[in-house]
């Protein structure tokens, strides 16, 4: 069974990170041959006052 944790930044739409689902479950699929209801997928969405880069908060650019 993959097991996909991916983590981004909030704000993608209900419709951009399903289709998101569909192509990594795809390349999952084509990569290892696991069928595709094996294939479960975690979002963690963060808020960008959560998250930094270069000790900078993305809320803050």
């Amino acid at each position: 069974m993959p097991l996909v944790h991916i983590d981004l930044i909030e704000g993608r739409t209900p419709a951009q990170l399903a289709q998101m689902c569909k192509d990594v479950t795809a390349a999952i699929v084509k990569n290892t041959g696991a069928p595709a209801e094996h294939v479960h997928i975690v979002l963690n969405e963060m808020s960008p006052a959560h998250y930094a880069v270069g000790g900078t908060l993305k809320a803050n650019e």
